[in-house]
């Protein structure tokens, strides 16, 4: 089985079958959760230093911190391919 990679920003990668809910890191449960995830050593900070503006879930309980929108990062997994397909049929004149 196969898995598609999601860029998280830079140069950042996560396996799009893993993510279980991108949330906003402004409520006080988004920042209690990142407090938890980095005392049980689940906290990965992918953002480069940069300001963090979207929580990734994962299904083995990992957080993920990235410096982009929630928004971008779904639609880039909801993009299914962007590549235009081909027409298999030959039209005759």
């Amino acid at each position: 089985m196969t898995s598609k990679l999601i860029n998280i920003g830079y140069g950042n990668v996560i396996r799009e079958n893993r993510v279980i809910c991108i949330i906003n890191p402004d409520s006080a449960s988004s920042k209690r959760l990142r407090t938890e995830a980095k005392e049980a050593h689940l906290l990965i900070d992918a953002t480069q230093g940069r300001k963090t503006r979207a929580l990734i879930i994962t299904d083995t309980n990992h957080v993920v911190l990235s410096s982009m929108q929630p928004e971008t990062i779904s639609a880039r997994i909801n993009n299914v391919d962007s590549t235009p397909q081909k027409d298999t049929q030959e039209h005759q004149a």
